[in-house]
């Protein structure tokens, strides 16, 4: 720094400035030394700004086990996170846990173990006891996911998932379905209820009865099969269906072609519709329509989020972002 400050002919001060608060330092100024930085590959020393901050940069995440659901929307949450983080100055600190206690067990000893800025927390659910436990804490947070009715008021950010059913819906409709079945997890799972009630909406803004069965299923692809088969087997079979995710969208895109049916077409053709909810990368080689959450604009906000937590004087417990998600459309609707 002192090597800088001198070839640029400022003080240590106007460096450290130039680092840390930019804004504060007239824009030629700023150039000059922006200049000797990279000619002379001038690089603060992470630890002594640690020593001197009293903070790490390090923000711990919880790394989902494979095969758990939404699995792939994490790890993709994950990945844009990390590089929003690295791009703000942040690193990301993996760990794993199953359950609120095991996830707030790694919470306290993480805690213990290194100087962490901040966590982010991934499915959040009713009486979540992690953002409660980091509450009592004074540990900074955000979470991808609404609180859920949970009193703890925290940072969030999350995705509409009913607009994004609804907006389904209303395509089939638009489309001339009129029996609409929806396949999703059972009642009491919050991200599944509230995309749940999009399909309802849709219905009820149309004058349309809610007539398509609402199936919950715990599995992914061989029950929602055999869900599917059930209500085709019916008197009155679904023209179409709207699925709570991609993978059990996928069992019921397997049934109905192994049926003969075309996906997307309307009786009296042959054929059914159906749409996920993801855009998970099994629905582009297989033509299926989905609706695609903006995990981008997530990370984003987190990020943001997070950057106002450990800023003094822009602390906010308030920061609530709720993203819309695009319907992607392809053959099966």
């Amino acid at each position: 720094m002192a090597t800088v400050a001198e070839t640029a002919a400022v003080s240590r001060s106007t460096v450290s400035n130039v680092i840390n608060a930019p804004h504060r330092v007239r824009p030629e100024t700023r150039q000059r030394v922006e200049a000797v930085i990279a000619e002379t590959g001038f690089r603060p020393l992470k630890a002594a700004q640690m020593l001197r901050t009293q903070r790490s940069h390090l923000i711990a995440v919880i790394i989902p086990p494979p095969g758990a659901r939404l699995a792939e929307v994490h790890n993709v949450f994950l990945h844009a996170l990390t590089q929003r983080a690295q791009e703000a100055g942040y690193r990301i600190l993996l760990f794993t846990a199953v359950g609120d206690q095991e996830e707030i067990d790694a919470y306290d000893q993480l805690l213990n173990d290194y100087t962490l800025d901040a966590f982010v927390l991934v499915d959040t659910h009713t009486r979540d006891r992690r953002t409660a436990w980091l509450r009592r804490k004074s540990v900074p947070f955000v979470t991808f996911g609404r609180p859920w009715g949970s009193r703890t008021v925290h940072p969030w950010v999350d995705v509409d998932g009913a607009y994004g059913v609804r907006v389904a819906t209303e395509h089939l409709i638009q489309a001339g379905h009129r029996r609409i079945a929806f396949i999703g997890w059972p009642a009491g799972n919050n991200s599944g209820d509230d995309r749940c009630s999009g399909w309802e909406q849709a219905h009820h803004a149309a004058g349309l009865p809610v007539l398509g069965p609402r199936i919950e299923i715990h599995g992914e692809d061989s029950e929602s099969r055999a869900a599917c088969a059930r209500l085709l087997d019916a008197p009155e079979p679904p023209t179409a269906f709207v699925c709570v995710s991609d993978g059990i969208a996928l069992g019921v895109w397997t049934e109905i072609t192994s049926r003969g049916y075309t996906p997307g077409t309307l009786p009296p053709g042959n054929g059914t519709a159906v749409i996920g909810f993801d855009d998970s990368s099994i629905a582009a080689p297989i033509g299926l329509a989905s609706v695609a959450q903006p995990i981008d604009e997530v990370a984003d906000a987190c990020v943001t989020a997070l950057g106002k937590l450990l800023t003094p004087g822009k602390h906010t417990s308030r920061d609530h972002v709720l993203l819309e998600p695009r319907l992607v459309l392809r053959g099966s609707a």
